[in-house]
């Protein structure tokens, strides 16, 4: 009988940090249309949110691993003249390159069908099937179009939950795949085109694998991601459910392309991606975007770094614990610190309305955050930063950041980047609404 190895938990810590692309330095020259989309694909995925207090999040995660990059870059590879990444649902509301486009597939004809979550998606189609024939055909007629440019269907209630008939149609026609993502507008409005014209003919032609080989291939992106993971962790990543997911990690487990192991300290056996790399070592700076792809799963970030990550946008403001947008610093190896942050564009300032430290932070953690935070001001194009008296790491930063903006201190910004407001477009995580 073959033993199962036995993996510490720094160890399975370094390996994740380095599959999710943080043991490499950050690139000295200017990053590149290619090296942007190198540091993508083996993520598998960006989420998309339309939060925007600080940057979208998609474009966060780059700029954790790769410092200040071209946004650009970022909208010319989903939405330019030749694009590399499409729009699906993947871990929610997603970037992914376009290979994956054949491997979700399946998931587009379970929308179609109304199997699992798409049952309100399959509902309204078939109810209102005149209605979609209409959006689809004003779409293939005039080309590319907002919800808010089809001619089709009842107005909605206004604000984010109340979607007119026109938007639920289009939505349910890109969630079965009819539609894509043509583009995004100024206020991140989704302008959605016909699949078929949108998409490369390379990718349209690809032949559509069967449910289990998709299945199969998702779960090595996600391991290859993950590059230490358990079941849940390798499910959570695609958002696949619970029964297929076992039986795909059985399968890649058996053909050796997962290895099992065990992790001290995990509750649950793990799997290694046998191309994962193993430093001895981490030295890692980074703020995390709370959707990005190291810490989304709140159960492994704290299996992983022992804090517990929450979202606190939707906890009322006297009982959030650490602020409204809360950025975790990675800093070597361990999450160290946490800051609550705010773009404010008017005024060109980057405010820090919060920071909290982790027990394990030492002399060098607020040196390396007010670092980190000065680089990130300036890839959004503000000026300066302005530290509250908020937090038990507040005044230490602000010591570390002698000229950061005092309150009532107004900076001009150089530069744009600073983005839109919030957009009004929809709950896009959503898809059964």
């Amino acid at each position: 009988m073959t033993s199962i190895p036995t993996l510490s938990a720094a160890q399975a810590r370094r390996i994740a940090l380095a599959a999710q692309g943080f043991a490499a330095p950050r690139p000295t020259a200017p990053v590149t249309r290619r090296r942007l989309l190198g540091t993508i694909e083996p993520l598998g995925a960006l989420q998309i949110d339309s939060v925007n207090v600080v940057s979208r999040t998609h474009y966060l995660p780059l700029f954790s691993r790769l410092g200040a990059y071209p946004r650009a870059l970022l909208e010319d590879l989903a939405w330019g003249r030749r694009p590399a990444l499409f729009e699906y649902w993947a871990h929610e509301a997603s970037l992914l390159p376009l290979p994956l486009q054949p491997l979700l597939r399946w998931r587009m004809a379970d929308a179609h069908e109304g199997i699992g979550i798409w049952k309100g998606v399959a509902r309204f189609q078939r109810e209102r099937r005149d209605l979609v024939d209409l959006a689809l055909a004003e779409v293939a007629r005039r080309g590319p179009l907002s919800a808010g440019e089809l001619e089709v269907g009842m107005k909605g209630r206004g604000g984010w939950w109340g979607w007119s008939e026109a938007k639920r149609a289009a939505e349910g026609l890109f969630w079965t795949g009819e539609l894509t993502t043509a583009t995004r507008r100024g206020t991140f409005e989704r302008v959605y085109g016909l699949t078929d014209r949108v998409l490369p003919r390379a990718i349209r032609e690809t032949p559509t694998p069967d449910r289990a080989a998709a299945q199969r291939e998702l779960i090595r992106i996600a391991a290859r991601a993950l590059g230490i993971a358990t079941e849940r962790d390798l499910r959570d990543y695609f958002r696949m459910g619970v029964a297929e997911t076992r039986e795909r990690v059985g399968e890649l487990a058996a053909a050796g392309d997962l290895v099992p192991v065990e992790v001290q300290g995990w509750s649950q056996p793990a799997f290694l991606d046998p191309a994962a790399r193993r430093p001895h070592r981490v030295q890692a700076r980074a703020l995390l975007s709370p959707f990005d792809n190291l810490i989304w799963f709140r159960e492994r970030a704290e299996r992983l770094f022992g804090v517990r990550v929450r979202l606190e946008i939707y906890t009322p403001a006297h009982k959030r614990e650490h602020g409204y947008y809360v950025l975790p610093f990675l800093q070597g190896e361990a999450i160290t610190a946490r800051v609550d942050l705010k773009a404010d564009r008017k005024a060109g300032l980057l405010l820090v309305q919060s920071a909290h430290a982790e027990p394990w932070a030492d002399a060098g953690t607020a040196p390396a955050l007010a670092a980190e935070l000065r680089l990130m001001a300036g890839w959004l194009g503000l000026a300066d930063l302005r530290i509250q008296p908020r937090g038990d790491l507040a005044p230490a930063l602000a010591a570390a950041h002698p000229k950061s903006t005092p309150a009532g201190g107004r900076r001009t910004a150089e530069g744009g980047g600073g983005g839109a407001a919030a957009s009004p477009e929809g709950p896009p995580c959503l898809p059964d609404g």
